[in-house]
């Protein structure tokens, strides 16, 4: 009866013994990174990795230097760290890494066929092109009020916010901050880049469509797209409903001449070759931007609201900077705008000092298509023999870890938003070498921005692939924090939440509960 269970036991255990005696017996070849052991066979390092990527890459530099190898299901994975291993991966040449190859199998079942990283580099860069021309300041101007609008709303009917309502000020409620804000995100994204058929959709069946979509958006899906799992089949068929859904709206607005969104902005892009978008093409960009934007998104929001909840005197001064530019005569905060938004330190230092601690992205990955020479100022300028990373393995950076380097940034684990006053402080150094505004220039394809390779603070990628929505991130994060912030007073009764690296954007792990009352007195 338990002869078939042993006999699997003990050919699993032999295999895992002749794998361990092969790792130290096979000679390293010394143009090779170091290898990280591992104990099972293909599997390598992926409970380790997948399990808290920052700890274990600071425990393999601790041994191994900022270069090293490690494998993940069948994949050898180079890790280039600091803000030189920043710089080698998403300043590598076209010749020698491709984020096509490294991200198609993730992306495009889910965004769809043609766009993003299921088309040639230079396409792509045509691509973010477009949907730069949909994020003008005109337009963003005019977000502000609709964000703020679909904010307020949110407060005044989610079952979560009913002490909000309550005639008891001092009444206190709890939400969950990611439930509230994924929900708060994708609202106010639907509202302004989408258009008014989406978010009038997104209580009835576009919201199914979009949950099973995103139900394949997934770290396993990255590593296996085409498993035969339930998810996965939802996800194809709400990715072709999806589709269809948007060539409805496009093909209803080329009889109306309607409406002044991203979708519409889209309509009227073509190649440089003259060739027009295709309204499938559309679909799909609109697609990515839905999702791409939307995890990303709820999640620096959630990290900075729990946040202030647990910092009130931060979130206190973000109320009295309001009150310095906002106030009118009769004491009320008047609505925001654009151009004043943009100029509330506080709130920018806020939304800075939580993209450090907590990016979107921990890895940023590539393939490697041609040999690479590791250069010796990431390793040891005082080794013979340089690094040479092998044609079909990958290469990832990780900001994440530079970002929170305490040889870079002094406490570094300390959400410190006043850190990024400091004119002479590491922080602002390194913005300056990050922003649009200084920092080393060039134009990929889709206007002139700021290199940024060679920061260690990389919240948004860098160079080619540097994320082409990082502006309207910070206008939809900003009005949400500051319309909260004014509506709100909030505290985390618990312990500050640890993050959860299971899914493919860190998000905060549970409890995640913040307390609040209606602010006094009410801000109309």
């Amino acid at each position: 009866m338990y002869l078939i269970p042993m006999l699997l036991l003990s050919f699993s255990m032999a295999i895992v013994i002749c794998h361990v005696l092969w790792q130290f017996a096979k000679p390293h070849h010394p143009n090779l990174p170091p290898l990280i052991f591992h104990w099972i066979p293909v599997f390598g390092s992926a409970l380790q990795y997948g399990t808290d990527p920052i700890q274990f890459f600071s425990k393999c530099r601790e041994k191994h230097g900022n270069v090293f190898t490690f494998i993940l299901f069948g994949r050898r994975m180079t890790v280039a760290l600091g803000a030189k291993g920043n710089h080698f991966v998403t300043g590598g040449k076209l010749a020698e890494v491709s984020a096509e190859a490294a991200y198609t199998d993730l992306t495009t079942p889910v965004f769809g066929k043609d766009v993003v990283f299921d088309v040639p580099n230079h396409v792509l860069m045509e691509q973010k092109r477009f949907v730069k021309f949909g994020l003008s300041v005109e337009n963003f101007r005019a977000y502000v009020g609709l964000i703020e609008k679909e904010v307020r709303d949110y407060l005044a009917t989610d079952p979560s916010f009913s002490a909000y309502r309550s005639t008891k000020r001092e009444e206190w409620g709890s939400f969950d901050v990611l439930k509230s804000l994924q929900e708060l995100t994708i609202f106010t994204a639907s509202r302004t880049l989408q258009g008014e058929e989406v978010r009038s959709s997104l209580n009835k069946s576009f919201a199914g469509l979009y949950n099973d979509l995103d139900g394949g958006f997934t770290p396993l899906n990255l590593l296996f797209p085409n498993l035969p799992l339930p998810s996965n089949r939802r996800r194809d068929q709400a990715q072709k409903a999806m589709s269809e859904f948007y060539i409805r709206i496009l093909a209803e607005r080329k009889s109306t001449n309607a409406s002044h969104d991203m979708l519409s902005a889209l309509a009227t892009q073509s190649y440089k070759d003259g060739t027009p978008l295709t309204d499938q093409q559309i679909a799909h960009i609109m697609i990515a931007l839905l999702m791409a934007g939307q995890h990303t998104s709820s999640a620096t929001a959630s990290w900075a609201l729990l946040h202030l909840a647990h910092r009130p005197d931060v979130a206190q001064a973000l109320f009295d900077e309001q009150t310095k530019y906002f106030s009118s005569p009769d004491g009320s905060l008047r609505p925001i705008t654009y151009d004043e938004l943009r100029e509330l330190p506080l709130l920018d230092s806020i939304i800075r000092e939580t993209l450090r601690l907590h990016p979107p992205i921990h890895s940023i990955m590539r393939k490697v298509v041609k040999n690479m020479t590791v250069p010796g100022s990431l390793t040891s300028p005082s080794r013979d023999i340089n690094y040479v990373i092998p044609k079909g393995d990958f290469i990832l950076s990780s900001p994440a870890l530079s970002q929170i380097d305490p040889t870079i940034w002094k406490d570094s684990l300390t959400w410190d938003p006043y850190r990024w006053s400091d004119p002479e402080g590491v922080a602002s150094q390194a913005s300056k070498s990050y922003d649009d505004a200084t920092g080393e220039k060039i134009d990929y394809g889709f206007g002139i921005i700021s290199k940024g390779t060679e920061s260690p603070y990389q919240p948004f990628g860098a160079g080619r692939h540097r994320c082409i929505g990082e502006q309207f991130a910070y206008l939809q994060l900003g009005v949400i924090l500051v319309t909260m912030v004014r509506h709100l007073e909030m505290k985390l009764d618990g312990p500050f939440p640890s993050t959860n690296f299971h899914t493919l954007i860190p998000m905060p792990g549970s409890p995640r509960v913040i307390s609040y009352k209606r602010r006094a007195p009410f801000v109309a």
